[in-house]
């Protein structure tokens, strides 16, 4: 059948249509944030994801990152996060676990320094509380230097351990610094 109504009824059925549900407003929101992955080659799979952030400052407002790595953050020049540092530090924050894949040189050390020093949240003389293996030499000095410039100021101490004959000396059953 054929509806009849005149124009001004037309407009107020318009209008009553163009109202946002929550469900229009959240479906709206998901399109932005799959745009916004789309645009930065962002590809994420897992279910209740948290969403990517778009800036550092972002770190701060939404997860409560110490200011001091913060302020590290700024000083050692990086001002807006890649793509991996985009979604994977929002992951990692949110307790999640995270298998990522990204070239060299995208960000991946900064992607998993920051939650780490996040959930650690304050230094404790309680032994070592976090543990990085590197497959190579190389890349345990990269990440140890990182961590060093990212930690500055904040009194978390970081160590590099490459040989076991040594760490056993230094960090063994007779040192105050056991592990």
């Amino acid at each position: 059948g054929i509806k009849w109504m005149s124009s001004l009824e037309a407009k107020f059925e318009d209008a009553k249509d163009k109202k946002p549900t929550a469900e229009k407003l959240e479906r709206l929101r998901r399109e932005k944030i799959n745009r916004f992955r789309n645009q930065h080659r962002i590809n994420i799979q897992g279910t209740d994801l948290p969403d990517p952030i778009a800036t550092f400052d972002q770190l701060q407002k939404e997860y409560k990152v110490h200011p001091k790595i913060m302020e590290n953050i700024q000083a050692a020049g990086f001002h807006v996060p890649t793509p991996i540092q985009m979604q994977a530090i929002p992951v990692m924050l949110h307790g999640r676990e995270v298998l990522a894949s990204a070239p060299t040189g995208s960000g991946k050390t900064l992607a998993f320094c920051i939650p780490l020093l996040t959930h650690l949240k304050q230094p404790r003389n309680k032994g070592f509380r976090a543990l990085i293996i590197s497959p190579t030499r190389e890349l345990a000095s990269q990440t140890h230097r990182e961590l060093v410039k990212l930690a500055e100021g904040t009194g978390f101490r970081i160590h590099m351990i490459h040989k076991a004959a040594e760490a056993a000396k230094k960090f063994g059953p007779k040192s105050s610094k056991k592990f």
